[in-house]
Formats: C-alpha cells, sequence, structure tokens
C-alpha cells in the first residue's frame, strides 16, 4: 500500500510538472508567434479605434456645423459685479451641454471669442450650441450689455501666422489667483493688442472653450489625488520615523550618554528607551482635492490663442503680448504655453504632431481641453463678461478716422498718440459733428485747434464764418489761407478801423434787396435790440410795439425802392430816428407805403402814435443814438446796400471772418445784430431742400462775449442750426459763465465736447458730464495744446480721450503762404466791398436826404392811390 500510494504521488508530480511545462512551452510559442505576427494584433487593435474615431469626428462635425454666435457690446457704463458674472458663468455652463444625445464630448462646449482685427479694440463673441441661443441671449447683465445674432467671420489669409495653446501649470489644485474687477481683468489683454495696425494685417484672437465637467473623469482624478495624498503621507510618516529612530540611535550612543551611564554605574544598553514611530495622519479631501472637492462650478477649459500678420516678427510679439497678459491671472497655478523648447526652438501648436489637431478645433470649434485644465468659474470671472467702465480701450482707425488734408468728409480734431507711441492726426465725419465746445483756461489750444480745424475745412472747399470779437485769429489763420483757391472766396469784416486809412465793409440790417422777407427782417433787428436792451413784453411792451412799428414802415419803404429799381433809395435802422421824431418824414413815408402796409399797422400810426408823449422814444432811440455816435458803426450800418450778405455766404460756400471792435454796450448791440441775422438767414434755407443746402460751420471765439450780447439767439443756433446743415463750433474759458439756456443747449447738443487745461472749479462742468472720468485734477493738469475730448463716431461717443491739440505752423507748415498775406488781405476787402471810412461816412450823413428824396418823389402817387381806394370802399 505504501509502496502504490508513493507510486501515485510521483505520477501525480510528473503530470503537474508537465502541465506547468506546456504551458510554459505555450506561452513561449505565442510570444514568439506575436513576435512574427505584432501587425495582426496591432491591426485588430486599430481598426476599431480608426474607425470610431472616424465616425466621433463625423457626428463632431455634424454638431459644430449647427452651433451660433451672438456678439455682446457693452454700454459705457457697465460694470457687473461678481454674482452677476457667475450667474453668467454657469449660463455658458449649462448651454454646453444643449446638444443632441448623439454629439460626441467634444462638440459639447461653449466657447468665448475675444477677437481683435482693428474694426474694434476688443470683440467679445459667444459660440456654443443651436440650443442654447435662447438661454445665452437673456444675460444677467441687464440693459448695459446689447446681445446681437452674429455673422461668421472670414477671414482673409496672413503671411505669417502663430498658434498657441495654454495649458495650467503648477498643483492642479491650487486655484488661479483672484483678479479683482477693477481694474478690468481684461486691461492686460486689452493693452497686448492696443498697437494692433490693420493696415499691416495684424490679427489676435483668443478663444476660451468652457465644457462641463464630466462625472467619471472628475472621480477618477478624485481617487488619483487621494491616492497620491496618501503615498505622499506615508511617504512623509515613514521618513520621519527613521529621523525619530537615527536621532535615539544617536543619543545613545553619544559621549553625555556614556559619561552619565559611568557616574551612575548603570548600564545604558539594558534600558534603551522604545521609541514609538509616528502615525501616519488623516488626509483631509478638502485639502488633498483643493478646487476639486466639490461638484459645482467645476468645469475643464480650452485656451487657444492665435496671432497672424502680413509683416514678419509682428504676430510673435503678439503672441508674447497674449502671454504677459495671461500671467496676470498666475498665482499658485498659472496658464503657460503647451509644449516643450529646446534651445531657441519652441515646439507646440505650429508643429507636427499638434499643428493639425489644433487646426481642427480651432475650424470648428471643438474642444478637447488637456487633463490639467480643471478650473472653477471664479477663477475665470475676468473673462466671462465684456469689458467694463474700467477697462481703457485703445482708439483705433476704425473707432477715430484719420485725418486726410482735403477730404471734406473728415473735419480735423487734434493729435493721438497710440500706446505704441505713433502720433497721428484724427478726425470726425463731418456729417455727424453738429456743434462743439471748447473749454479752458486762455492760452490753452482752444483758438488754435479751432483755426486748424477751420483752415482744414477750408481747404477741402468748405464754407464757414469765424466770428472773433478780439481779431487775434485772422492775422494767425491768414498765413494758411492765402491760396490763390481761396483768395477769391474770403470775405474779411474787420470794424476795428486800425490804421492811418481804414477800410469798411458795409450791411444794412433792414436792407431787402438780397430777396429778404420783410417781416423775417423786422422781427430779427426787433429780437436783436431786445435780447441786449432786456426788452420783453412785460418789461417793455411800449418799446417793442414802437421799434416793431418804425422797422415796419421802413422795411416797406425798402422794398418800394427795390420794386423801383432804386435799392441805393433804401433806409437804414438809424432813419427810425427821423420816423419817430421828423413829422414830415414819417408822414412821407407812411403815405409812401400807405398801400403796403396792412390795416392794424395803418391804424395805430393814425390813433395810437399821436398819443405818446414824446419821451416815450427816449428807450428807442437812445441805442440808435449811440450807434450813430461811434463813427465805424455808423458808417457799418449806415449804408443803403450792404455788402454783408450771411444768406449768400452759406449759399456760396464762402469763408468770412468777422472782427467786431470790442465788447462795450455798443459793440454789443453791433453783435446781436449780427447774430440775429445770422439766425434769420439760415432759418431762411427752408426754402432750399434739404439735399441742396450746403453744408456750413460756424466758429464763435469767446463765448462769453457773444452770449452777452445775444443769449437766447446763440441758444436758439445750438438747438434749430442742424436741421439746416449748418453746424456750430463755441469757445469759452467759463462754461459756468455762459448764460444758462445757452449752457444747458450747447451740453445737450455738443457732439463735441473738449477741455484744456484751467482751475477745477472751472473744468468741473465739463468733467461732471463725463461722470468725472477723468477727474476735474486730472484736466486741471494738462499741458498746453493737451485736450480731454468726448467724439462722436457713427452715433456713439468715444472718449473723453486725451488729444494733443494741432499746431498751425507744424502740421499745416506746407500750406503757409506768408509772401501772399498782403494779397488775401486786399482780396478779402475787396470781396467785402470794403471802402474808405470817410467814403462810407459821407454816404450815410446824405442818406437822409436820398431817401427823403425818394419819398417826395413816390408820396403823390402813393396819396391819390389811397384817395381812389376810399372813393371805392377802400380803408377810411
Amino acid at each position: 500500500m505504501d509502496f502504490a500510494a508513493s507510486y501515485l504521488t510521483d505520477q501525480a508530480h510528473e503530470s503537474a510538472s508537465g502541465q506547468v511545462l506546456g504551458l510554459i512551452t505555450w506561452l513561449a510559442e505565442a510570444v514568439g508567434w506575436l513576435y512574427d505576427y505584432w501587425y495582426l494584433l496591432a491591426l485588430a487593435l486599430a481598426v476599431p479605434w480608426v474607425v470610431g474615431e472616424m465616425v466621433v469626428r463625423r457626428l463632431a462635425e455634424r454638431a459644430c456645423a449647427e452651433r451660433m454666435a451672438l456678439e455682446l457690446t457693452p454700454t459705457r457704463h457697465f460694470d457687473p459685479d461678481l454674482e452677476e458674472i457667475l450667474r453668467r458663468g454657469v449660463q455658458l455652463s449649462r448651454a454646453s451641454t444643449s446638444m443632441p444625445w448623439w454629439a460626441p464630448r467634444r462638440s459639447k462646449s461653449v466657447q468665448i471669442r475675444l477677437r481683435a482685427d482693428g474694426s474694434s479694440p476688443l470683440r467679445y463673441r459667444i459660440e456654443g450650441p443651436a440650443g442654447g441661443e435662447r438661454l445665452l441671449s437673456i444675460t444677467p447683465f441687464g440693459p448695459h450689455v446689447t446681445v446681437d445674432r452674429a455673422r461668421p467671420i472670414v477671414d482673409k489669409p496672413r503671411d505669417h501666422v502663430v498658434r498657441a495653446e495654454f495649458i495650467l501649470r503648477g498643483r492642479l489644485t491650487s486655484p488661479l489667483r483672484e483678479v479683482p474687477l477693477e481694474p478690468d481683468p481684461l486691461q492686460p489683454l486689452v493693452d497686448a493688442v492696443s498697437d494692433l495696425r490693420a493696415e499691416l494685417g495684424d490679427l489676435a484672437e483668443v478663444r476660451l472653450d468652457i465644457q462641463r465637467a464630466p462625472k467619471w473623469a472628475l472621480r477618477a482624478r478624485r481617487l488619483q489625488l487621494m491616492s497620491a495624498a496618501r503615498r505622499q503621507e506615508h511617504r512623509e510618516t515613514q521618513r520621519a520615523a527613521r529621523w525619530v529612530r537615527q536621532d535615539a540611535t544617536g543619543m545613545e550612543d553619544s559621549l553625555a550618554w556614556n559619561l552619565q551611564a559611568m557616574v551612575t554605574g548603570k548600564d545604558g544598553s539594558a534600558g534603551r528607551r522604545l521609541v514609538m514611530p509616528p502615525v501616519p495622519r488623516r488626509v483631509d479631501p478638502a485639502e488633498a482635492l483643493g478646487k476639486l472637492a466639490h461638484d459645482d462650478q467645476l468645469v475643464r477649459v480650452q485656451l487657444l490663442v492665435m496671432c497672424a500678420s502680413n509683416v514678419e516678427g509682428r504676430s510673435q510679439a503678439r503672441l508674447a503680448q497674449l502671454q504677459a497678459g495671461f500671467d496676470v491671472f498666475g498665482g499658485r497655478s498659472r496658464w503657460a504655453m503647451r509644449g516643450w523648447r529646446l534651445g531657441p526652438w519652441r515646439f507646440g501648436a505650429d508643429h507636427w504632431p499638434t499643428r493639425r489637431g489644433f487646426e481642427r478645433r480651432w475650424e470648428l470649434g471643438q474642444c478637447r481641453p488637456p487633463r490639467v485644465n480643471w478650473v472653477r468659474l471664479e477663477e475665470l470671472s475676468g473673462l466671462l463678461k465684456p469689458p467694463t467702465l474700467h477697462c481703457r480701450l485703445p482708439l483705433l482707425a476704425g473707432d477715430l478716422p484719420t485725418f486726410e488734408f482735403g477730404n471734406p468728409e473728415l473735419l480735423l480734431q487734434g493729435i493721438y498718440r497710440g500706446p505704441d507711441g505713433r502720433r497721428r492726426l484724427v478726425a470726425t465725419y463731418t456729417a455727424e459733428t453738429l456743434f462743439e465746445c471748447g473749454v479752458g483756461k486762455a492760452g490753452g489750444g482752444k483758438t488754435e485747434r479751432a483755426l486748424a480745424q477751420a483752415i482744414g475745412w477750408s481747404h477741402a472747399g468748405g464754407g464757414l464764418m469765424f466770428v472773433d470779437p478780439h481779431r487775434d485769429s485772422w492775422p494767425r489763420a491768414a498765413t494758411f489761407l492765402a491760396h490763390d483757391h481761396l483768395m477769391q472766396k474770403i470775405a474779411l469784416i474787420d470794424l476795428n478801423a486800425a490804421g492811418p486809412s481804414p477800410m469798411l465793409s458795409s450791411w444794412n440790417p433792414i436792407a431787402v434787396h438780397h430777396g429778404q422777407a420783410p417781416h423775417d427782417v423786422v422781427e430779427a433787428v426787433t429780437d436783436a435790440f431786445a435780447s441786449i436792451l432786456g426788452w420783453d413784453d412785460a418789461a417793455a411792451p411800449r418799446a417793442l410795439t414802437i421799434l416793431t412799428s418804425a422797422l415796419a414802415v421802413l422795411v416797406a419803404v425798402n422794398q418800394a425802392a427795390c420794386q423801383a429799381g432804386r435799392p441805393e433809395d433804401q433806409t437804414t435802422i438809424f432813419h427810425v430816428r427821423a420816423l419817430l421824431s421828423d413829422p414830415g418824414f414819417r408822414a412821407a413815408a407812411l403815405a409812401a407805403v400807405a398801400d403796403q402796409l396792412d390795416e392794424d399797422t395803418r391804424s395805430w400810426w393814425r390813433k395810437v402814435f399821436p398819443t405818446f408823449p414824446p419821451d416815450a422814444f427816449g428807450v428807442v432811440l437812445n441805442p440808435l443814438a449811440r450807434l450813430a455816435a461811434n463813427p465805424v458803426t455808423r458808417a457799418f450800418l449806415g449804408q443803403p446796400v450792404g455788402v454783408y450778405n450771411s444768406r449768400a455766404a452759406m449759399d456760396n460756400g464762402l469763408i468770412v471772418w468777422v472782427c467786431p471792435a470790442g465788447n462795450g454796450p455798443t459793440d454789443r448791440l453791433l453783435t446781436a445784430l449780427i447774430a440775429r441775422d445770422l439766425l434769420r438767414a439760415v432759418r431762411s434755407r427752408r426754402d432750399t431742400p434739404e439735399e441742396q443746402r450746403r453744408p456750413f460751420r460756424l466758429y464763435f471765439d469767446e463765448l462769453i462775449t457773444l452770449t452777452g450780447a445775444a443769449p437766447e439767439t446763440i441758444a436758439s443756433m445750438f438747438e434749430d442750426f442742424r436741421k439746416f446743415r449748418v453746424t456750430v463750433h463755441g469757445m469759452t474759458q467759463l462754461l459756468g459763465r455762459l448764460p444758462a439756456p445757452v449752457r444747458m443747449s450747447l451740453t445737450q447738443n455738443a457732439s463735441t465736447l473738449a477741455s484744456t487745461a484751467g482751475s477745477k472749479t472751472a473744468i468741473a462742468p465739463i468733467t461732471a458730464e463725463w461722470g468725472d472720468k477723468p477727474s476735474a485734477d486730472e484736466v486741471a493738469a494738462l499741458d498746453r495744446f493737451q485736450h480731454y475730448m468726448s467724439l462722436t463716431i457713427a452715433g456713439r461717443r468715444i472718449g473723453p480721450v486725451r488729444i494733443t491739440g494741432p499746431h498751425l505752423d507744424e502740421e499745416f507748415a506746407d500750406y503757409a503762404r506768408p509772401g501772399k498775406v498782403a494779397a488775401l488781405e486786399h482780396a478779402a476787402r475787396a470781396t467785402a466791398g470794403a471802402l474808405p471810412l470817410d467814403e462810407l461816412t459821407a454816404t450815410a450823413a446824405a442818406q437822409q436826404a436820398r431817401v427823403g428824396e425818394f419819398l417826395a418823389q413816390r408820396a403823390p402817387d402813393a396819396t391819390a392811390d389811397a384817395r381812389l381806394s376810399r372813393n371805392t370802399g377802400g380803408y377810411q
């Protein structure tokens, strides 16, 4: 029995050994077969993978083809808080899943596109699934952001293109730096593209794809992190235990320990202390997982950047600037370009084998984020919203046009210095630059900028009138206007009467030989007197009535003279004195124009006028006496046929320089007459179709002086002239000293509002219109010829932006003709019909007799006509 059992045992051992040997042989043969035919196994694995990848790609392309795009445009006062931004991030995360069930994960994302190509400083665009359009169209930002459906963008090929993909470096669980919302977190990226030049083909675009984190991937990542944390803790514990044992052993073997044993007589080796190794502490999940500890507001992101240009080197420099901009978000975790560097060469998204995948994701909008790109929405708060009011946006050529000499569609504004240091002349569009206001201290550059604009407009073929009470602007501008093609269209109305034999132009405010409507002429002159003298229906009703009735008679006389072909026999405003104080002249005038006056006017002269005492006319005669006592105004206003015609200047595109003598009472009355005539002339353009009205610009230097003479008139100009294609540019040292109606109309309708340096008190009303950005302190510290101004371009306000005022000697140096200034003076006075002062004075003195002779010749006929009218049932 023992032998049989032994035999069976040996047989079992031999059988087991044979089986093991057979298995080893089979494995060896299998390995050999795989070694010989490895390609069959690779093919068996590759074919399903390739087929599956092709199917996924096809489905992803189909899903991405159904994406939509929205463009977000913020207002100037867009200032969201963190809660609104986080709500927007939740919307983007939720919208990324608004795809069909069959769509691959790489197509389930929402893309934020930040693009700068010269059309705007930074376009903010959202692209995502078509099913998420309703969710994305209504933003938590309210009315401060306009959401519009955007069209696909088609880029022209550029010669030089660089690409980059950014991944998060640092600890996976560490967050990016918490960047405050003020200043705007987008500011570094905006600064990076601020010197972009569209004419060189510059283009920069950042694309941030947001994708909801898959649960299985997040669980796998957490398990990996927890395992790594536990292993790290075990390693730290083991290391600490080794150090404890080494410290204990070293202490017992030390000289001090042995000496102590010898002194005490105790054997130190018998009582070695028991060393307790440290116990591994429990791993805290919140500490180990960091930002991955919670599911809410956790997303995966893909950050792609592309820069292009037609000039070599500019795209690489732009990418480096954007990389520096993303460094602002860096903390314990930071954005870094994906790839590796070998000496001076860098291998990344621009090179094989990753370039093809980058281009596929870029063109199709697919999202395949790196494994490390896990972020929370609060880390992306700076990128989840458009630029806010705390972001300084650069001015591109598309935002503020570049001025072109000789182009009538552009109006020079000044010199803008870009972020790259380049200076360019900037302009606004003439058609939408309706009213302008320049404020600042004397000598700050207001008039210089206005002159540069006026001269540029003149050389472009435009017409204008420059009203300067101090005359300083004329000699400054004459050097640059002394061109042959301009000399015949420039008129100088200079009332300063300088020199031994002064030359003056002439103007008859109540003349009608240019076709003026009689009632408009009467109204304009009466309103001018009323505005400067403070008359109204409550304070001086009798003065208004007397002057209106007198002017009605004189204008009727002038109309009769023109109809008779004798315009040189017209009356002037000085004949009001004769009409009121000379019974013979009055009787002759009333008889001569009785058939032209209405019944109410005739009845007033017959029944009401005789009841006035002689001293009732003093309020009307006194200002006329002051005008007559000044030889210049007497000569200028005392001519029957004046040459000055503001309506003709507008219609013919003339360049008229009007220089009153000063700002005394007489000068203010004359200025009021000119201003009211301008208002009448502009409003008379209603008889011309709008498309045939020639654009005309008015420049008012020293608005304080002008508005002191005619406040309501100037205010009406800023309110009404736009309708008649006449625009106004006003300059003043103190906005607060302007009458309230003028100030309110000016700030309400100003297309351009500019300020140079000055006291903070004087500048505060302007900076208040800008929301105190910049503050009055900043504007007050400006250097000479520096301006802060807000401009209107394409219906939206640009700025306030810092602009350097143009200097004529620099910007218009090629237009300077100092040798032709004398010829220009002669031509300008000739166009204005200027004559010697003595000759004009003599004509004005003789006009009373000449008008009397005309009335004497006409009165008998008029009397006979009146008698015949009474016999046939006419007026009694």
